[in-house]
């Protein structure tokens, strides 16, 4: 019997995505820093934040270097990961897709849709790979439910997205009580309600973006679904569950029973992966200003 040919090495084995780091806040700390620093596929390149001290707390941990500027963050690395305000991001991302920098950004893009457009304009032209931080796409248990919707026929859906961050604790930051649920947990329910039902042709919404928002999403297929979205409940833990209905039997996805930590090396791996070998993979910027222009339809 002859044996198989080994595998071939993954792109990044051999030498890790440098990855420079735009922030220092509690999201780049508590994620960004040390799933990058943890390897092997990308390497902590260096650490910027408008504040000095803030990225030296960020940075030590790992003992990543300090840049002393965006400009100089970019001579020392050839992937940019973002954990900004949106409008920050919105800001500085162009800049790095024109320095042929890949781009690991989060949700939202920008603070408004003319802002995504821009980002997502920039990534397309300079024709770099980038990735969008929709954390619980990078989960088993998410992407078997979207494998499991992909051969389901929904006639309807209900969901919901919901925590207490904006009551107060680090997350409690200006852009999220001043935008509220809308633009923080939006873009997470709705690419999961247009993954698993069907790209989104209409919507509608119901109530406030800082207290509770109720939307009505119409689906190409004909299929309607619900989403609640409030960052402003007393709830034990974040709640974020999608019912789809049918003929068949209901198909359940709640995340009340997984570890997201099962996240970082899925997105660690595949960010790597198409940094070394030049293809993007779902969900990107493309993506990301496709959920921004849903929500600018709503707001």
């Amino acid at each position: 019997m002859t044996p198989s040919p080994p595998s071939p090495p993954s792109p990044w084995i051999r030498r890790p995505v440098e990855v420079g780091l735009v922030g220092a806040g509690p999201w780049a700390r508590a994620m960004h820093a040390r799933v990058l620093a943890a390897g092997p596929e990308t390497r902590l390149a260096a650490v910027w934040a408008r504040r000095a001290e803030a990225a030296h707390e960020t940075a030590a941990p790992y003992g990543a270097p300090v840049a002393g500027g965006f400009e100089e963050l970019l001579d020392r690395c050839e992937a940019v990961a973002f954990a900004v305000p949106p409008a920050v991001q919105a800001e500085l991302a162009p800049l790095a897709a024109r320095r042929g920098k890949a781009l690991l950004l989060e949700k939202p893009l920008g603070p408004d849709l003319d802002a995504a457009r821009r980002v997502a304009d920039a990534v397309a032209e300079a024709g770099v790979v980038s990735q969008l931080v929709l954390t619980k796409r990078y989960h088993p248990v998410t992407r078997a439910f979207l494998a499991a919707a992909r051969d389901a026929e929904v006639s309807g859906a209900r969901s919901c997205y919901l925590h207490g961050a904006f009551l107060g604790g680090e997350f409690a930051t200006g852009w999220r009580l001043e935008q509220g649920a809308l633009l923080d947990l939006g873009p997470h329910l709705l690419d999961l309600l247009d993954a698993a039902v069907g790209p989104v042709k209409a919507i509608r919404g119901t109530g406030a973006s800082r207290t509770w928002l109720e939307l009505t999403c119409e689906h190409e297929n004909g299929a309607v679904s619900q989403a609640s979205l409030s960052g402003a409940v007393n709830v034990p833990r974040a709640v974020t569950r999608v019912e789809l209905f049918g003929a068949g039997a209901p198909l359940v996805y709640d995340t009340g029973g997984i570890d997201h930590e099962e996240c970082w090396p899925v997105l660690r791996r595949e960010f790597a992966t198409a940094v070394r070998t030049g293809v993007a993979t779902a969900p990107d910027a493309a993506r990301g200003l496709y959920l921004q222009e849903l929500i600018a339809r709503v707001a």
